[in-house]
């Protein structure tokens, strides 16, 4: 008699043990289910990234002056937001060409802000800082150019020209706090 209470002890605890371990189960199949979580409708979208720089218009028309030392120009221009979102936005000369690249002084100003203020040759793409005002939907802001001629510059580069295409860049605000441009 006692070897067949000492198995039935065994066979009950085994019970017990199977019952405890399947209620375990299902309260774990039951926390798992109710964990994941779901939200009906989720959805989002890519903004448009369009900038319109003076509707593409030249700012310094071809032959419309003649450089000389001392002479200094201003032309009115502007950028405008033309995106969905805000955007930071820079400026920049591309394909210069001419000695003069190397000789004017070149400052575009937002305001009282200035933008870039340095030699033709300096103003890339590459050089060229982010305006440090970021740029709402729709809005549009005149900005300004000058280019000076040093009176210092020297009789040899009287006979030279400059051509440029003025260019800009814009990338969005959100999620970008160092004006990244990739």
């Amino acid at each position: 008699m006692n070897n067949s209470n000492k198995t039935a002890r065994k066979l009950k605890a085994s019970i017990i043990s199977v019952v405890a371990l399947a209620v375990c189960l299902l309260m774990t199949s039951v926390a798992f289910v109710y964990s994941v979580v779901s939200v009906d409708e989720n959805s989002f979208a890519l903004g448009e990234v369009k900038i319109n720089l003076n509707d593409g218009e030249s700012i310094i028309e071809d032959n419309e002056f003649v450089f000389e030392p001392g002479m200094t120009v201003n032309k009115d221009f502007f950028v405008q937001n033309d995106s969905t979102i805000d955007v930071y936005y820079k400026l920049y000369f591309s394909d210069t060409d001419g000695e003069l690249a190397d000789v004017l002084d070149v400052t575009v100003y937002d305001g009282d802000n200035v933008l870039f203020a340095g030699k033709a040759s300096d103003f890339t793409k590459e050089k060229s800082p982010a305006a440090q005002t970021a740029l709402a939907v729709g809005e549009r802001r005149t900005l300004q150019i000058t280019f000076h001629f040093p009176e210092n510059a020297g009789k040899e580069a009287s006979d030279s020209f400059l051509s440029f295409a003025l260019g800009a860049d814009a990338v969005q605000t959100k999620n970008n706090p160092d004006r990244l441009f990739d």
